[in-house]
């Protein structure tokens, strides 16, 4: 599937999730953020017929690096993955990648049964979904959708992993400066950080659609789901 990725000029990452599973094609992006979207990248979202955006950023990163749109008509919902106040939980986030992967199991279901409510709702497709660089958020995101849509877990994975790829991470960690202007290591991703999270969502839930059900998602949504989505 390295197809899959497509060249849009100022954004990260690019690519068709679809094609996995049922998971249709042209109907599902990934990406990193679009804060350096050009305009002829806006241009090429437009010739996708691209109609929603769904952020997983903080507010923070919002704040710090806006999406651009070139006049654009996209609907854009902000649905954080991790939590938006850090006060609100007992611990930062954590910066260890081992530990970040169950974490965001733990405290992404509202962002997840979100994510799935408004993909489950009438129109609003094509859809890209993106965090800051589409790596670790919208990695675990995509991959729930994926598997809902009945990808086997070494197909979710490879596609996981081609986020390496798409970053230029295939080569090792590279330093990056944060929306506070800080410099941080991004780290490859590897095939354990993802069992990590869907083993913690199946060890207390023990399935992705329990999981999802316990925040809030119904059966007729999942339903409308792979209606929506399928090919």
């Amino acid at each position: 599937m390295t197809d899959a990725f497509i060249d849009i000029p100022g954004v990260r990452n690019f690519r068709d999730a679809g094609g996995i599973g049922a998971l249709r094609r042209g109907v599902l992006y990934r990406s990193g953020s679009f804060h350096t979207l050009t305009e002829e990248g806006a241009r090429r979202l437009k010739d996708l017929g691209l109609r929603t955006v769904l952020d997983l950023r903080s507010p923070v990163e919002l704040e710090a690096w806006p999406d651009l749109r070139h006049g654009l008509d996209l609907e854009s919902l902000n649905l954080p993955t991790l939590p938006a106040n850090r006060e609100d939980v007992d611990q930062p986030w954590p910066e260890d990648q081992a530990a970040l992967y169950p974490f965001m199991a733990e405290h992404a279901g509202p962002s997840l049964a979100a994510v799935v409510r408004r993909l489950a709702a009438p129109g609003g497709l094509p859809t890209v979904v993106h965090c800051a660089v589409g790596k670790d958020r919208t990695g675990l995101t995509i991959a729930v959708l994926q598997a809902l849509l009945g990808a086997s877990e070494t197909d979710v994975t490879a596609d996981f992993l081609r986020s390496n790829v798409g970053l230029g991470l295939d080569q090792g960690p590279t330093p990056y400066l944060d929306e506070t202007g800080t410099e941080r290591i991004s780290r490859p991703v590897g095939a354990e950080l993802l069992a990590s999270a869907l083993g913690w969502i199946r060890a207390r839930h023990s399935s992705i659609p329990a999981y999802l059900r316990a925040h809030g998602v119904t059966e007729e949504e999942l339903t409308a789901l792979h209606a929506n989505l399928s090919a």
